[in-house]
């Protein structure tokens, strides 16, 4: 069936002007015969379990989702309770009990774990909605609802077919085609709603395609049209605009769809071949610092780290290639598995991860670079570097913030997301109520601030240079349009100096009229300044100098990043900062050395960054 359903894909998809077209006439033709026809094939779990007496990972996946699946069997039901506008907490509560107990009965064909499943299906399949106004937790509960009655289906009585079946399309299918109806914004957005919308849909039509094959004919192709659109955003280099944290939950939902359209169609109609998705696995392995943190932009969760991401097993195993899986490998031995690392299993290649690059540009409509000293060395010096856009979704008036990792800690870092509840917080239109809040403007940020201004919430920052060489690497960002009211021409450069020792920020203006300029960075450590503009600032037993190269005479003050409620407080959270005033060309330079094992690092020097 699978030969002559793959034989079908030129007949049901072409490109066109760069546009993905599906023929909704010709889908019914390629649906894979019975269940289940999602994500994971009997024939591949097959290829699984003769494996798994030969490979210990495996078998660790496959005995945690089973451990996962004993926890679900004492849950209490799911409810229909909102947190703020959203139902989205239990529809990922459900999404994360069918993957576990779904593994673990077809792993075991205890019956125990499709009877819960059952229950969990019929519990939300009675919901009086799937709270359609915030329409991810439509999007996610079909998802959810699609996998269980796919991968339940056999065990299901009929009865209960029929009911998961009419609860589907009421609460899922129907909203979907009434959003894709009126043009709904998220099927034209570039973000994560657009995979997790338009594959959470895909994947609840694709289960009921025998039965029920209008919402398939339907929706797929609107999907396969409108996924590009974010699936562009990973081009030319694999990065994500919203950050490492929104990284990981748009993937997984290309994942799911994209994986969902291969197993039930036999194709994903050339969507998995756009630009930068064969290499969009490397931006979690290289945007981690050190210290296991990622580099912390938008409005990723604060002090986040690198956790697993099953869906890089997807990426591994999609594109063939072994490093991606081999990082996820690494990861998940050390922090334990997800279900869905069954699902996408990729073996481990036994081989070191080898050679990585220590700096990379990620080219993208917010540009990220990463430097560091070493890779797999828990001390080593890392620096993070965002530039782009203010206008992103999640985004924060950012440009230009840099985090540092060196000796185990994070010396400069973002406060990450406040509270999405709060009045506002999704008005980031110029002048809009989401850049009141501290952690999301310029004050909180590790950029500079012109007569205590924010940076500008529509402008733009472009790299101007990036190098990478043995002893040191630099990048250069134009800042200008996030300052052009006060300046004109704002640059700021990043180093990794001193044989790869010290971070040394340089920023230069031209400003337009003299001005206070204020250099700023975020930090958990304590800092103690002295007279001869330097500062001493201390972590977890560490210590790290910083000194002023430039302007003369500056010297460094202690700030407090803490705020009061209903904002988060930041508390203990400090600024070191430098406030000197400024005329006509403008130098600030902060060198940053960590105290290494073998002594302090000497002063660097500043250079002309129109040479850089």
């Amino acid at each position: 069936m699978i030969a002559c359903v793959v034989g079908m894909c030129s007949l049901g998809a072409f490109a066109q002007d760069g546009k993905y077209a599906v023929d909704p006439a010709k889908l019914a033709g390629m649906v894979r015969e019975g269940h289940p026809r999602l994500m994971l094939l009997d024939d591949r779990l097959a290829e699984l379990k003769a494996d798994a007496p030969s490979d210990p990972a495996l078998q660790s996946c496959v005995s945690q989702a089973i451990e996962q699946a004993d926890g679900v069997l004492d849950e209490p039901k799911l409810e229909h309770v909102l947190v703020g506008p959203r139902l989205l907490s239990v529809s990922r509560n459900c999404v994360r009990r069918i993957y576990a107990l779904g593994i673990a009965w077809r792993w075991t064909g205890d019956e125990k774990y499709a009877r819960a499943a059952e229950d969990n299906l019929l519990t939300v399949c009675a919901f009086p909605d799937w709270n359609p106004s915030h329409f991810l937790d439509t999007a996610e509960m079909s998802h959810a609802v699609g996998v269980g009655y796919d991968w339940f289906y056999s065990y299901l009585a009929e009865e209960s077919r029929q009911k998961i079946r009419e609860g589907l399309i009421e609460l899922g299918m129907k909203p979907g085609k009434a959003a894709y109806e009126k043009d709904v914004w998220w099927a034209k957005s570039e973000f994560n709603w657009n995979q997790v919308c338009n594959s959470g849909l895909t994947v609840g039509a694709l289960a009921i395609a025998e039965t029920d094959p209008e919402w398939m004919a339907f929706i797929v192709p609107r999907a396969v049209v409108s996924l590009p659109k974010a699936l562009a955003a990973y081009g030319p280099d694999g990065a994500w605009m919203e950050g490492p944290g929104y990284w990981h939950y748009a993937t997984r939902y290309t994942a799911y769809g994209l994986c969902a359209m291969d197993t039930a169609l036999g194709t994903d109609f050339g969507l998995s071949e756009i630009e930068g998705l064969s290499v969009t696995g490397l931006f979690p392995t290289y945007t981690t610092g050190p210290t296991g943190l990622l580099l912390n932009y938008a409005d990723s969760g604060e002090r986040s780290s690198r956790r697993p991401m099953p869906c890089m097993f997807w990426l591994a195993r999609k594109y063939g290639n072994a490093f991606i899986g081999d990082a996820e490998h690494a990861v998940v031995s050390e922090q334990g598995a997800d279900p869905l690392h069954v699902v996408w299993y990729v073996t481990p290649s036994g081989e070191a991860l080898g050679e990585r690059e220590l700096d990379r540009h990620f080219r993208s409509p917010v540009d990220i670079i990463v430097m560091r000293s070493a890779w797999d060395d828990p001390n080593a010096l890392f620096v993070g570097v965002k530039g782009g856009y203010n206008q992103v979704n999640h985004g924060h008036l950012d440009l230009g913030n840099f985090e540092i990792d060196a000796l185990g800690v994070r010396w400069a870092r973002d406060l990450g997301s406040d509270n999405y509840n709060l009045p506002g917080y999704w008005d980031r239109k110029p002048g809009g109520d989401r850049w009141q809040y501290y952690r999301l403007n310029a004050q909180s940020h590790n950029v500079p601030l012109l007569n205590g201004a924010d940076q500008d919430a529509g402008a733009v920052a472009k790299v101007l240079r990036f190098e990478s060489n043995p002893g040191h690497a630099f990048v250069t960002l134009d800042l200008t349009s996030a300052y052009y009211k006060q300046a004109t021409k704002v640059t700021r450069g990043v180093s990794l100096t001193n044989d790869r020792k010290a971070v040394l920020v340089q920023d230069e203006f031209v400003l337009s009229e003299p001005c206070e300029i204020q250099w700023g960075m975020t930090t958990d450590a304590d800092i103690e300044p002295h007279d001869d503009g330097t500062a001493t600032l201390t972590l977890d037993g560490k210590q790290l100098i910083a000194r002023i190269l430039a302007p003369e005479g500056a010297q460094f003050t202690v700030g407090s990043a803490e705020q009061e409620e209903p904002q988060r407080t930041n508390k203990g959270v400090n600024r070191l900062l430098v406030r000197t005033p400024g005329e006509g060309e403008s130098t600030i330079a902060v060198q940053l050395a960590p105290v290494w094992e073998d002594g302090a690092v000497e002063a660097g020097e500043m250079r002309d960054l129109s040479q850089r």
